[in-house]
């Protein structure tokens, strides 16, 4: 075995290592929108490393919300718009692509707008192309 290959126990622990920090970005961001949770579903979230995790937690203000975080924007949502993590993954890319729309109709061209419109447009078609794949949801309950 070369030095660069990982042992499995590696592995697990630095999907544990990321599975934190997106749990702290995801709390990080709540209360910065004033949205302090309480409880995560962990059930229904779902981590797929390294890419994105989404959490479903429900905050002190007895709401539930969708939390994603990874290697794209961290958003939120109420959870009323989305039974399932892989609804509110879909939901999240629809968003994106109209936030995108809307800020490349009203930036008059900042480049650091526009930038930020291309990285939600591209993050918002990975994410549809992860909500569509069926192998990762199959024990996704409906």
């Amino acid at each position: 075995m070369s030095e660069q290959q990982l042992t499995t126990q590696q592995i697990e622990e630095l999907e544990r290592q990321w599975q934190r920090e997106c749990f702290q970005n995801a709390q990080k961001h709540l209360a910065e929108k004033g949205i302090i949770p309480s409880t995560v579903f962990d059930t229904e979230s779902r981590f797929l490393a390294p890419l994105c995790a989404i959490w479903k937690m429900k905050a002190q203000n007895g709401k539930n919300y969708w939390v994603i975080t990874g290697r794209l924007p961290t958003d939120h949502m109420e959870a009323s718009a989305a039974k399932t993590a892989r609804e509110a993954i879909k939901y999240f890319s629809y968003r994106w692509q109209l936030k995108a729309d809307d800020i490349l109709a009203t930036s008059s061209h900042d480049q650091t707008q526009v930038k930020f419109a291309n990285l939600l447009v591209d993050r918002a078609h990975g994410l549809y192309e992860i909500a569509d794949k069926e192998q990762l949801w199959a024990n996704e309950a409906s």
